[in-house]
Parts: structure tokens; sequence; C-alpha cells
């Protein structure tokens, strides 16, 4: 066979992940990007990149997205979403049995100065934010595709300049321009996959539902984006108290960016932060 068809064949599941993602910022689009996740995942099938058991976490988010339908009783609703919280971080931590996610990049050091970055094509963690925005209708508020770069272009400049200014400040990162030649594979990864799952869940879902229960307290808002933000904050805790008091911070000003613009602003606001940091600093941080 052709080495190039073959190339093609190997990521077409995750060229189909990509494109339904980038079709969910269009609620008309919504059944085609339905489509297209079910191309992913039988491609991905045929080509060994999931086997049976991911079936349980299909199943699982199945159940729960049955068990929160507004016919049920309440209880049954909290169970469904307990049920998707650990079903969510287990696939966000690539905890679930049955998925074989690519490395894309194998461990190299973008600059003789940083420590060693790798990157998987993942097709666990997005199952998250396609949940979320094609199952759970509270992430679905829709705004004018105007209003994401209005309220991502002020939030991603105070996200940047606190965050990636702590950073330079503690000596985590230094100037580092650059562009590898698979940057672009980092980049369409980072905007249509990684922050779909991250600001769907802690933003659309977490930030959403409590914005919603304390809708009536004059403090309801922002208490919403400071548990987020926290949240946010304690998933990243692996990588040290810095890392996770950094995410913290940019987790309030990707909370602002949703509160203005939605899910499409907070990813646009989070992908800014994370591209400025990839092209014009230490990369992920100093060795």
């Amino acid at each position: 066979m052709n080495p190039a068809l073959t190339l093609i064949q190997y990521h077409l599941p995750y060229l189909a992940l990509g494109l339904a993602s980038l079709l969910l910022w269009w609620p008309r689009l919504r059944k085609a990007s339905l489509a297209l996740l079910a191309v992913a995942g039988i491609a991905a099938a045929l080509h060994g990149q999931l086997d049976a058991r991911a079936a349980i976490a299909l199943a699982l988010l199945a159940l729960a997205g049955w068990l929160i339908a507004p016919a049920r009783k309440r209880p049954w609703r909290i169970a469904g979403h307990v049920l998707f919280v650990l079903v969510a971080l287990a696939l966000g931590f690539h905890a679930m049995p049955g998925f074989h996610n690519l490395l894309a990049i194998a461990p190299t050091r973008i600059t003789p100065d940083a420590i060693e970055f790798d990157m998987y094509l993942n097709l666990d963690k997005p199952l998250v934010g396609f949940w979320l925005v094609l199952v759970w209708a509270g992430v679905q508020r829709e705004r004018p595709w105007a209003d994401w770069f209005k309220a991502a272009l002020p939030a991603c400049l105070g996200v940047s300049i606190v965050c990636l200014g702590v950073a330079f400040a503690l000596g985590q990162i230094a100037w580092a321009p650059k562009w590898p030649t698979w940057g672009w594979l980092w980049a369409v990864n980072n905007l249509l996959l990684v922050t779909l799952a991250e600001e769907a869940l802690f933003r659309g879902y977490l930030q959403e539902g409590l914005m919603r229960r304390w809708r009536e307290r004059r403090w309801g808002d922002a208490a919403a984006i400071a548990v987020a933000a926290l949240a946010f904050g304690l998933v990243h805790f692996a990588g040290g108290w810095l890392s996770a008091s950094l995410a913290v911070l940019a987790g309030i000003g990707y909370g602002l960016a949703y509160r203005r613009g939605g899910l499409q602003a907070a990813m646009l606001t989070h992908f800014g932060l994370n591209l400025l940091h990839f092209t014009a600093f230490t990369y992920p941080v100093l060795a």
C-alpha cells in the first residue's frame, strides 16, 4: 500500500476527531460533528487504537446521559452527575481501559535548557468535551462569534501577563522564541481537543452549574468562577504547587472569558495563553 495513504488512514481517527470538535462551535453542525465522532471511533477500532474495553467508558457515559435527563427524579439525576464526573476524571487521567493513544511527538527538548516534552493524540480525554456539548444542555449557551473574541482577547492578555510574568520572575521559564516543524500539530491538538475537554468540564460544566445554582446570590458568579478555577488548579497539582497556583490564576481568566463569551471564548483564551507560552518562552519549563 502507498505509504502516504497508510499514514492518512492511521491518522484518520484524529483527523475526524479534530474536525468533529471544530464543528461543535456551530450548533447547526453538531449532527455532523456526531457523525464524524462515530467515524473517528470506527477508524480507531479498525487500526487498533481502541479495543473492546473502550465500550465500558462509552456505556458509562451513555448511562450518565440517561440518568441526568430532566424526566428523571432528582436522586437519579444526582447519581448521573456523580457517574459522569468519575468517568470524566478517569478519561482525563487516561485511567479508563481500551484506549491506545498515539504518541505523536516523542520525548524531546524543544530548547536545550527545557525539560523533555512529549505529546499524545488522545482519544479518551476529548470524549468529556463531546459528552458535555452534545448531551448536557447546560454547556450549550450560545453567543455570537464576535463575542468570543471580545471576551477572549482581554482575558488572554490578562492571564498571559500574570501567569507568564510570575513564571518568568520565579525562574520557571525564560525568553525562547521558536516554532518547531511540528508546531502546527501541537497547535491544532491544543485548540481543538485539549481545550475542548478542559474548558467544557471546568467552565461549561462546573462553573456554569454553580452560576445557575447561585444565580440569585450577588456573589454567585464570582464564587462559581473561583471554585472552578480552584478545581482546575487541583488537577494540575502533579506539576507542583507553582503549577497548580498558576493554573488557578489562569482558570480565573478562563472563567471570566466564559462568563462574557461562552465556551468558545474560554477555549480561545486558554489556547492563546498556551500558544504564547509555547512560541515565546521555555516550554514546558526550565530544566
